[in-house]
């Protein structure tokens, strides 16, 4: 009898296995394969260039080409005077300040974005669809809008009355990227905010205000703990977004500004080093893998905790 009952799990689960199968096969030749591609070619040299032919370069490099990105220090020839740790260092520098601020930035707004679009109020529906506009252009497209508003001669000097140089300064440079990412994805933090308000019974405002809270307490006490979970989704994918971030600095500011690489993510370092040879290209790529892979291990194992913790307290 105890062979028949485990017949139909063990049937399930083979078909279970054969089901997942396809999807796992197309994960490891798309995902899978690069990965490891890049590994073993971040461990060979470049090939040097002699008369117009590869004559030599391309064999085992061992760890020389981790070491040349990891070791390298301000004032090497490698390295323009000035740039704190060299290319690499302040690379991680430059992509962990837009991640910082960046993410604040679209975590407040956002917020207080779905707390207004949460509102009963005449033109809310065609409120929301104008909100949602910037994160449906192409960020292509946004860095460009940006890159003529941010010109000397552009809107944004002419509304200020200033005269910034706000593509060719170290720090405007970078303010300008920021400006830029904050307006386009901060509907996106919004969007997924107001979805977890939306879920919010208003049977418990009813009882909080019967209760004397005013709009500050019934915010802490009931709306930011039940939009914690959407709250905390959107905050991982946004970090992991702009830690890879590309194409808005490499449009916008062409990942120059003020010593030439203000605004130089390490995105945009691997594609410069692409131009120099695939072995420093796909050092700085696994460096950049091992970053964004330890940040999402680490929000995922603190925010599972703030949940679990959240689903046992409840709302205070």
């Amino acid at each position: 009898m105890s062979q028949l009952s485990e017949t139909p799990e063990r049937g399930r689960g083979r078909l279970g296995a054969v089901l997942v199968s396809p999807t796992l096969v197309l994960l490891a030749a798309v995902i899978g394969y690069p990965i490891v591609a890049a590994l073993v070619t971040s461990f060979r040299g470049d090939p040097s260039l002699r008369n117009g032919f590869f004559t030599h370069g391309g064999e085992f490099a061992g760890l020389s080409n981790y070491l040349h990105w990891l070791t390298q220090r301000c004032g090497d020839t490698t390295c323009p005077p000035g740039t704190l740790g060299g290319h690499f260092w302040g690379s991680v520098l430059v992509t962990l300040f837009f991640t910082a601020v960046t993410v604040s930035l679209e975590v407040a707004i956002g917020v207080l974005m779905a707390i207004v679009m949460n509102q009963s109020f005449l033109g809310r529906g065609f409120l929301r669809a104008v909100v949602l506009v910037p994160w449906a252009i192409p960020t292509a497209v946004t860095a460009k809008l940006w890159f003529f508003m941010f010109a000397y001669d552009g809107v944004i000097n002419r509304s200020l009355g200033t005269h910034i140089l706000w593509t060719d300064g170290a720090w405007p440079a970078r303010f300008a990227v920021v400006i830029a990412d904050v307006w386009k994805t901060t509907p996106f933090v919004a969007l997924l905010v107001l979805a977890g308000m939306a879920g919010i019974p208003d049977d418990l405002y009813e009882a909080a205000r019967i209760d004397g809270a005013g709009p500050f307490q019934r915010f802490v006490r009931i709306t930011l703990p039940l939009v914690r979970p959407a709250l905390l989704v959107a905050v991982v994918f946004r970090v992991l977004d702009v830690l890879r971030i590309y194409d808005l600095p490499a449009i916008l500011t062409h990942g120059g500004g003020g010593d030439g690489h203000a605004t130089t993510t390490l995105s945009i370092l691997t594609v410069q080093q692409l131009q120099q040879g695939y072995g420093g290209a796909s050092a700085i790529s696994t460096l950049t893998f091992v970053l964004i892979f330890a940040v999402a291990l680490t929000l995922v194992r603190v925010f599972r905790v703030n949940l679990v913790q959240s689903e046992q307290h409840g709302v205070s």
